[in-house]
């Protein structure tokens, strides 16, 4: 059985900080890429880092380039997401997903690259 779960999420002020942390287990351990996306109420899902196992590669979406940070631990098999300065707009559903595939830096972006998605994690950034 393959499943992603997901630490849970939270609630900040603007400014904060929060850290979200992904397990794999069953199918969806030890695979090429893992990464994060959110859904705002009322928008459709969007990108927000990956990162890949062969070469160590983060990837990040410019809306959150230098506030958050991608890191993943092999051996744990797992991939965390430290969000710093947070804004009201960071504000969603977070989706841990993983690849079975180890895609070219472009695919990483996209939904459709991602076999495994997490059940999503609320994170809350009030202004």
């Amino acid at each position: 059985q393959a499943q992603l779960l997901e630490s849970a999420g939270g609630w900040v002020q603007t400014g904060g900080s929060l850290r979200l942390s992904c397990a794999g287990s069953g199918r969806a351990s030890n695979l090429p890429i893992m990464g994060w996306f959110r859904q705002a109420p009322g928008k459709e899902r969007e990108f927000v880092a990956a990162f890949r196992r062969s070469d160590r590669k983060p990837i990040t979406a410019a809306s959150v380039k230098g506030r958050f940070t991608i890191s993943r631990d092999s051996v744990k098999n797992t991939v965390d997401l430290q969000m710093n300065s947070l804004k009201p707009e960071d504000t969603g559903v977070y989706y841990c997903v993983a690849s079975s595939r180890n895609y070219i830096v472009s695919a990483m972006s996209q939904e459709q690259s991602y076999d495994y998605w997490g059940q999503g994690t609320q994170v809350t950034v009030s202004s």
